[in-house]
């Protein structure tokens, strides 16, 4: 058993690629070994950022050998007087067996003739010599380029392969590379220690590479960076601001990582945190410090209370150089931090209620105007959106201003130069000049979510202006006529309506969405005349479209399929869905709270039966009380009266408005379960297909109801048994 190793040497590649590649890279590695018969006892894949790896342990010499029997034609047309006929000899060539192996069975058709056939294994180094440059050729990413005059491509130009069985060099070339690459052991080390290494064997690969300045284990890495900046951030008693995208970033950026820190101008911490943070994160690949036990303020206009004027980073430099590269980072972030703090001065010398005129100037989508005709249909939906709420008149003021001037810092120099700082300078600069703080954290909320798992609005102002600035841009990008497909989605519409959804349940809010799409469509077809908006139909697009949201939403917080098409598929009225939307994220709880229990099979074996008996009938499914419907004169058992008993029982909490009113709709069900069952099955069951057409019509009206009263919970029917 040998160790197969395989490394694609390249110039550096895009911090992200590695994440995106090795998972494919062993996927692929590990279908093509089972389909080639290649037993392995593990893989392990792991990259620099020159260069990707795949190790496969435990690999044998050879292939098994392919051993496989074939049919061919009957017994009775493969031999003639005791000597194979043509059809025996044509079947044994096909098969490369010589004639006289060929065997006759017994099969149920008869007797047939079978060939043994047995394909030789071939070397285990033939068979990965083949598949390397397919492994190379498959892998997929973003921005691939062409180098030379070579037809490859591939993230980075592909400068060296290692491809080794055990100790023994694989021959492998890239034959439509320029310069042209074939495989060896010759590796490269860390630029800084080793222009080459020779790789002795497979086993020995990542202590050749360590001695040459190489940790090859991005996992490694990966704990070398999280315990030494922990470490430092600890001696400065503060808290290191590493984000999981940064963390994963800088293990993809250096073969060699050393901690380093610098410091900045104690002056700078009167910028506010977010933009000292940004610099150093996003832009220079920082880690700042945080004062230990501070809670952030996100309106502050400084950093005094909460950053360090200190900040760590990653290293990719020899120890000798540690001072020097430690000065460099220091001047290079000394110019970034005075262009922020020009662009702060230069934004709070125009007042944000100038900035917001100067909206006009931009435009925000062909046909749909400037942003501020964007921020004024903002404003609109605000309104109505505080209408159906009913929330207190302080919050409504405060969103209604927050609305108003919310989009003024898309024109500001800081927002230019550092886009994702939208929504918090603005809310910064509107505290400066007076503004409540309210109004600031609604402008700085109303970008919430930015996506999943993102924070939500904390206030009833940040939530209302976040409605609002998704709605408007749902209602205008689709009376655009433009829609996400596939992987296709400019606006981030999707996003969008998962949004709008999040912040309903998270609020709490009861928001007939059907009506607001009615009336805000309604109000579109005549902002926007030129698109020849149809407002029912743009209004039912809509719709489904929140539909399909909530189904998502749904499903990625792990509720059941079924349990979700139960409540919020295509067999639930639409308009119960949009009417609250919250309603059916709660009816869904509930369902999974069921089958967590068991208690949701029994209900949902009666409730089905009876639904299903139900469709032979003809009673409205909106019928929710037997009271007219169900005659107790026809009543020929006493399963009958139980029935109706129950229904009766029902008839409150399914039409009540109560919120708790689907968990005593699930309750009194399972309660009812036995004397459901008991009209089906127990001595006293009825047959409800009787003969008598007005016995069977109120027995069909009972089931009807029944069925009627358990669809405020949920469309049993799609709940799998």
């Amino acid at each position: 058993m040998s160790t197969f190793l395989l490394e694609i040497g390249t110039e550096e590649l895009p911090a992200d690629f590695a994440r995106l590649a090795l998972p494919q890279l062993e996927r692929l590695v590990r279908q093509d070994l089972a389909a080639l018969r290649l037993h392995h006892d593990g893989i392990h894949c792991t990259s620099t950022p020159r260069r990707l790896v795949i190790q496969a342990m435990g690999i044998p010499e050879r292939q098994p050998d392919l051993v496989e029997e074939r049919k061919g034609p009957p017994g009775s047309q493969a031999w003639s007087d005791g000597k194979p006929t043509a059809a025996a000899l044509g079947f044994a060539k096909r098969c490369g067996v010589p004639a006289e192996s060929l065997e006759l069975r017994e099969t149920p058709k008869g007797p047939f003739v079978f060939a043994r056939c047995q394909e030789p294994g071939r070397t285990s180094l033939e068979v990965l010599s083949t598949q390397i440059p397919l492994w190379i050729e498959a892998l997929q990413g973003r921005r691939f380029m062409r180098w030379g005059k070579g037809d490859r491509r591939f993230s980075r130009p592909v400068r060296w392969l290692v491809a080794l069985l055990g100790d023994t060099p694989m021959p492998v070339t890239l034959a439509d590379s320029d310069p042209m690459i074939c495989a060896g052991r010759i590796s490269r080390g860390h630029r800084l220690v080793a222009a080459t290494v020779e790789i002795g064997s497979a086993d020995s690969y990542a202590a050749d590479l360590a001695a040459a300045g190489v940790e090859v284990d991005r996992q490694r890495r990966g704990t070398m960076i999280r315990s030494a900046v922990t470490s430092a951030a600890g001696v400065h008693g503060a808290e290191a601001d590493l984000p999981d995208a940064l963390f994963e970033e800088l293990i993809d950026l250096v073969e060699s990582p050393s901690l380093l820190e610098g410091g900045f101008d104690d002056a700078y911490l009167d910028l506010p945190a977010e933009v000292l943070s940004t610099v150093m994160r996003a832009h220079q690949r920082y880690v700042p410090l945080v004062r230990q036990g501070q809670s952030p303020d996100p309106l502050a206009l400084n950093a005094r209370d909460s950053l360090l004027p200190r900040f760590l980073f990653i290293s990719n430099a020899l120890p000798a150089a540690a001072a020097t590269v430690s000065r460099g980072n220091e001047r290079v972030l000394k110019a970034r931090l005075a262009d922020a703090e020009f662009f702060v001065r230069a934004d709070r010398s125009v007042a944000s209620i100038d900035r917001r005129d100067q909206l006009a100037r931009v435009t925000f989508a062909e046909g749909l105007g400037s942003l501020l005709d964007r921020t004024e249909r903002l404003e609109w939906c605000t309104d109505v959106l505080l209408k159906q709420l009913q929330l207190p008149p302080s919050c409504g003021d405060h969103a209604r201003r927050a609305a108003h001037l919310c989009k003024h810092d898309l024109v500001s120099q800081m927002v230019g130069e550092f886009p994702e700082l939208q929504g918090a300078m603005g809310g910064k600069y509107l505290v400066a000049e007076g503004e409540p703080a309210a109004v600031g954290l609604a402008v700085l909320e109303h970008y919430l979510p930015r996506g999943a798992g993102d924070r939500l609005p904390s206030s009833d102002a940040g939530a209302v202006v976040a409605l609002a600035e998704r709605l408007e841009l749902l209602l205008s990008i689709y009376a655009k006529g433009e829609r996400p497909s596939g992987s296709s989605d400019p606006y981030a519409l999707r996003r969008a309506g998962n949004g709008l959804l999040q912040i309903l349940w998270e609020r709490g809010w009861t928001l007939d969405l059907q009506a607001l799409l009615e009336r805000c469509t309604a109000h579109w077809a005549a902002l926007l005349p030129h698109f020849g908006v149809d407002a029912p139909a743009l209004a039912a697009e809509l719709a489904e479209f929140l539909r399909q949201r909530l189904v998502s939403l749904l499903e990625d917080q792990g509720v059941d399929g079924d349990l979700v098409q139960a409540v919020a598929g295509d067999g639930m009225p639409l308009e119960r869905i949009l009417r609250d939307p919250s309603d059916a994220r709660q009816r869904a709880d509930l369902l999974a709270a069921l089958r967590a229990s068991g208690e949701l099979a029994g209900v949902q074996a009666v409730v089905t039966r009876a639904a299903r008996l139900a469709e032979k009938g003809s009673l409205d499914a909106t019928v929710l009380s037997p009271a007219g419907i169900v005659d107790a004169s026809l009543f020929e058992t006493s399963s009958e009266g139980a029935m109706l008993q129950v229904l009766e029982q029902l008839v409150p909490i399914a039409t009540g408005t109560d919120p708790s009113r689907h968990a005593a709709l699930a309750k009194a069900l399972a309660a009812s379960r036995d004397t459901l069952a008991a009209f089906f099955d127990g001595e006293q069951s009825v047959l409800v297909m009787a003969d008598d057409g007005a016995v069977r019509s109120n027995r069909l009206n009972l089931l009807g109801v029944l069925r009627n009263q358990a669809s405020v919970l949920a469309d049993f029917s799609r709940i799998a048994g």
